[in-house]
């Protein structure tokens, strides 16, 4: 039977379901979960006290849940953003990756998380992304970013590693794919976050059915798309409460995937607001594989979405960019993904289920 985990994020060891990783973890299985995705690793464990990593490790083992871990960031450009993974590598942000592939080996977590970019919420559309930063092009970023990942990679194929770009907003799924085939699928994969994908453009089944075969990891939540003055916005939602075709995915991903544990991200106090704006020429030139037909895709769920509103069958503007007590508003998100999710799980044929239980 596919199982259903939830990522987690943690700050200084603590998250909005508990103040320690053990309270943390029991949360996550209180609410009905069979595994947690901890994002990051050093997050959760500061100083990577082995200790305490093993009493996670055996009490998630004993609850009978996957655990999968989430590394540094890899993109060279913006690694000092994150100035605890070079701590961990006394000085060397190569180093103290190799110590969490060294650690994710030792307990036999081989499916790792990471990214090649930050959103940055305080700077003006499109400059939070990575990839239109004026001071290093889009395309030296996934240069540097390909020589980083292959300097990891025999650390990655020595302890049986590998590590899973996700879908972020930065990055489109063909530059992933692209990247795979530089680096090698036997320690590069994809995690599959299907609510960025429209953020870069792209349809999301096509982008699914692109990265399928490479996907063993997922960040699953909704989205909606909306006009606005200046382009198009999209909002998260939960699993069933956007415009995404669930069974149509799910399927997907288990066809390719059959074995695939499944991990839910939840947000919680916001619906994380994002701008595309793909009729604008500059906008447009960032994005070489981007097509007319996608933006017609994506427009054609821009005009659907007053009726869906006016439905219930996705949320309002208004409701999109309230800002609800952020721990409440995560659990439900959570629960309303969970149900959904393994709802779509169970609408798959009796065959295809027996074939991935």
């Amino acid at each position: 039977m596919t199982r259903i985990g939830s990522d987690v994020k943690f700050h200084d060891g603590t998250t909005l379901l508990g103040g320690t990783p053990l309270e943390t973890l029991a949360a996550v299985r209180a609410l009905g979960f069979e595994g947690i995705l901890v994002r990051t690793v050093d997050e959760a464990f500061p100083t990577l006290d082995a200790g305490a990593v093993r009493e996670f490790a055996a009490e998630a083992a004993h609850q009978g849940m996957f655990v999968q871990l989430g590394l540094g960031k890899v993109n060279p450009f913006m690694t000092a953003e994150l100035p605890r993974i070079r701590d961990l590598g006394d000085g060397s942000y190569l180093d103290g990756m190799v110590r969490l592939i060294d650690l994710c080996a030792e307990h036999g977590w081989t499916e790792a998380w990471t990214a090649t970019g930050g959103f940055k919420h305080d700077l003006p559309a499109p400059f939070g992304f990575d990839r239109f930063r004026t001071d290093v092009s889009w395309s030296d970023q996934l240069v540097a970013i390909s020589r980083f990942l292959q300097r990891l990679a025999p650390a990655l194929r020595a302890n049986g590693v590998r590590l899973n770009l996700e879908t972020h907003e930065e990055i489109t799924t063909f530059e992933i794919v692209r990247l795979i085939e530089q680096v090698g699928e036997d320690v590069l994969g994809v995690c599959l976050d299907p609510g960025n994908l429209m953020v870069r453009g792209e349809p999301v089944m096509d982008a699914v059915h692109r990265v399928a075969p490479y996907t063993h990891m997922t960040h699953l939540r909704d989205a909606v798309l909306v006009g606005v003055d200046g382009g198009i916005s999209r909002f998260l939602a939960p699993v069933g409460a956007g415009v995404i075709d669930w069974d149509e995915l799910v399927d997907a991903l288990l066809t390719a995937q059959p074995d695939l544990d499944l991990a839910i991200e939840g947000i919680g106090g916001s619906r994380a607001e994002m701008t595309l704006n793909p009729r604008d020429e500059y906008w447009r030139s960032m994005h070489p594989d981007l097509t007319e037909a996608d933006v017609t895709e994506l427009e054609r769920l821009v005009d659907e979405y007053p009726a869906r509103a006016d439905r219930g069958t996705v949320e309002c503007v208004d409701v999109l960019r309230a800002r609800p007590p952020a721990r409440t508003d995560y659990i439900e998100f959570l629960q309303r993904s969970h149900d959904a999710l393994r709802a779509a799980i169970a609408a798959r044929p009796l065959s295809l289920l027996e074939h991935t239980s």
